[in-house]
């Protein structure tokens, strides 16, 4: 009877289950599973992803500094604030470490991501204020900025050459105890939003650890999962696809669905499950459970915002949250075909025929479109440029779901990494980078041609990316946006050969591309959900020099010169010979008169709303901000730019693109034209009078508080301060015959 009891107390400990199902294997592994697992582990090597012992004792060494340097501080205000010595003595104060370096999956060079917890006489003011001149003091921390506006505020600073971004929490609490756990929702009550927020990278990342059968399995699964999205250009939060939290709860449900796998079968699987999930059904580790606090939680149920989502991952912390609500269609589809393409070749792997190289090979991003469009983010300062494309990058996300909007597009895929523009391609003391942007057009029949109107999607783009510039103070003179329509056979003159070419990279520029970049940067609005917040950067290369091209004939063996889509206050200058070319035909309607250029290097990008802001009647009716991106409703495709419904509706019979992405051709031209030296053919419908433009006003008076960065509903910079020009972007599509 005994042996019976223990027997069957054995079995049900063997059905445990985490998560919110039963298992759906629980086979121990083969001798053969640990073999490929070792194989993995081998493969990973060459990227960097392992961390060598002295390097870890050195992360170590940092943060146990780090912890007594706040000890200290928070004593020293304590007494400034009359606290009794008693008091002083044991009021305590603490370093938690949250994202991929708590996880235990953070690479080579990886910053981390930390959090100061203070007791309740300890103001958020005073973090940013003495604790940052603390640091200022401290010889061995370089690099300092607090960046106290972004919805998640952060210190980022070099601690003896190790980046460390310090949020900051205070507790209802008289003291910090070492000893004290996160994950109780007790901890929450009386807290503002900000130290909620900080809190919740803290107590999502130990939720996690605490839900996985077997940490050392679900660490090593991550590593490769995180690894291969890197690789495949699928991991950015802040563009869309899944930031670190999300792709570590995903492996977190395949550990739990296959708790006694090892590294190597897990990662099949969990290709296999999320090859086959139906998406939008949520994924959740645990039962979410409500604690009474009346703090905003994802329920569809509840919230009809929520039931948008396309992919929701909802963390397991309260609150409850979506962490990939940035995720638009284009996207999804993007990472849905990934998750195929892993399945297929983790088979290959498994059944001996493939390597697991093989699943780490990049993807040819530059080859894979016929269309692309080049957005390129430039200043005249270092110092002004990395700002800028910090904010123009949490952004990119907007142009690309007005772009997939467009009844004409069907995906529009946005490569993660960034590139450097070329002395070519730029003024000789700007700072610029480059994000590519792959478009497929929609296949339609029964037509010779259609005209896509692009002038809402881009310049509802830059009304999101100006308004929010203006109102957090960040706008200056020189920073600006430019966009250029490019053929494939035309990204040799952004690109360095090695990129644009079908050819392997060595392992080191594997390396290098894999490591999350050289540098970080702020994002304003980026989630504090995804806390490893290591969106790849990519390794900068130097374009090669390109000779100006002739106009050519928009075919797929030529190269053309790149097709500026936005023109905005160009110089005049005198008019070059009217001259036709079968490429791109953009129409300009209600802009200044916009006259031929001397002939330049092909490359040069066109101004799009340069130093310009926009105005409120072009602006988008909601910009993606938290939980309600409108992105992700999918909505129906616009089927016209809203901005010209005062223009002659385009023909129904004419509403066609062909599949082919053939070719872009003009159309036929007002007499009003006149030629540019690169080929393209600018038509002025009107003719106003230029203004020059004012110097922009940088006062404050228009700054939200820094929990409510801006959204559609924020005030456009004063008509009177700035001029703005509207433009109207017009593509001719022809099918070949």
């Amino acid at each position: 009877m005994k042996e019976m009891s223990s027997t069957m107390l054995s079995g049900q400990q063997s059905q445990k289950h985490y998560g919110i199902t039963s298992a759906i294997s629980l086979a121990p592994p083969r001798e053969i599973d640990h073999h490929y697992t070792k194989k993995l582990c081998d493969a990973m090597q060459p990227f960097g992803v392992f961390e060598d012992e002295e390097e870890l004792n050195h992360r170590l060494a940092v943060l146990g500094k780090l912890n007594n340097f706040v000890k200290e501080w928070i004593a020293e205000i304590s007494e400034l604030k009359n606290l009794p010595p008693s008091a002083i003595s044991c009021v305590g104060g603490k370093i938690f470490t949250f994202g991929s370096y708590r996880l235990g999956v953070h690479t080579k060079g990886a910053d981390i991501d930390a959090l100061c917890v203070a007791p309740r006489h300890v103001e958020r003011t005073d973090f940013f204020q003495s604790f940052f001149e603390k640091l200022k003091q401290h010889e061995e921390i370089k690099d300092l900025r607090a960046v106290e506006d972004a919805f998640v505020p952060v210190i980022k600073f070099k601690f003896d050459g190790i980046e460390i971004d310090l949020l900051f929490a205070r507790l209802a609490l008289p003291s910090i105890p070492d000893n004290l756990d996160l994950r109780g929702d007790s901890i929450l009550k009386n807290l503002d939003i900000r130290c909620i927020r900080s809190l919740n990278g803290c107590r999502v990342t130990d939720e996690i650890l605490y839900l996985v059968p077997n940490k050392e399995n679900f660490r090593l699964t991550l590593r490769a999962i995180k690894l291969w999205a890197k690789r495949r250009g699928i991991y950015s939060n802040m563009l869309g696809f899944l930031g670190g939290v999300s792709w570590a709860m995903l492996v977190a449900r395949t550990c739990q669905l296959y708790p006694n796998a090892v590294a190597a079968t897990l990662v099949h699987k969990f290709f296999l499950v999320f090859s086959k999930w139906e998406w939008p059904n949520p994924v959740l580790l645990k039962q979410p459970e409500d604690s009474n606090l009346n703090l905003p939680v994802w329920d569809p149920r509840v919230n009809p915002s929520d039931r948008y989502h396309l992919m929701p991952i909802i963390t397991p912390a309260y609150p409850q949250q979506n962490s990939t609500y940035n995720v638009s269609t284009s996207t999804r589809t993007i990472m849905s075909e990934e998750f195929k393409y892993g399945l297929s070749v983790t088979d290959e792997i498994l059944q001996g025929k493939a390597e697991w190289s093989k699943l780490f090979e990049p993807p040819h991003f530059f080859q894979k479109y016929k269309h692309y469009i080049v957005l390129a983010a430039s200043a005249s300062t270092e110092e002004n440029h990395l700002e800028w494309i910090g904010l123009v990058e949490s952004k990119i996300r907007v142009l690309v779901g007005n772009l997939e909007r467009n009844e004409y597009i069907t995906l529009a895929h946005v490569n993660p990494q960034s590139f450097p523009g070329s002395k070519e391609n730029r003024n000789e003391n700007d700072f610029v980078s480059m994000w590519f942007i792959g478009i497929i057009f929609k296949k339609m029949e029964n037509a010779e041609s259609v005209n896509i109107d692009l002038t809402y999607d881009i310049q509802s783009f830059t009304d999101t990316v100006y308004r929010q510039a203006n109102n957090i103070n960040m706008l200056k003179n020189g920073m600006k946006i430019e966009a250029t329509h490019v053929k494939k056979k035309q990204l040799n003159l952004y690109l360095p050969p090695e990129l644009v070419q079908k050819k392997k990279r060595s392992i080191a520029d594997l390396n290098r591309s894999s490591n999350g970049g050289s540098s970080k940067r702020i994002s304003l609005d980026s989630s504090h959900l995804d806390s490893s917040r290591d969106t790849d950067t990519g390794t900068p290369f130097s374009s090669p020099p390109c000779k100006q091209s002739k106009p050519a004939s928009d075919t797929e063996d030529s190269v053309g010169s790149p097709k500026k889509l936005f023109v905005e206050d160009s110089p005049a200058t005198s008019a070059a010979p009217e001259a036709q070319e079968q490429g791109t035909s953009i129409t300009v309607a209600g802009s200044p008169s916009v006259k031929a250029k001397p002939p330049s290097p092909p490359a040069v990008s066109a101004v799009l709303a340069g130093d310009v802001k926009p105005n409120a009647a072009s602006s988008p009716k909601e910009e993606p901000n938290g939980l309600d991106d409108s992105i992700n409703g999918a909505p129906a495709k616009r089927p016209h730019s809203p901005v010209e419904e005062e223009m002659a509706k385009r023909h129904k019979d004419a509403e066609v693109v062909s599949n082919d992405d053939s070719a872009f051709k003009e159309p036929y031209p007002p007499s009003d034209c006149s030629a540019r030296a690169d080929g393209a053919t600018i038509v002025s419908l009107s003719e106003p009078k230029a203004k020059p433009i004012p110097t922009i006003d940088t006062s404050r008076t228009q700054r939200l508080p820094s929990m409510e960065l801006p959204d559609a509903s924020s005030p456009l910079p004063a008509s009177n301060s700035c001029r703005v020009v509207k433009n109207s972007i017009k593509l001719a599509l022809n099918r070949h015959k």
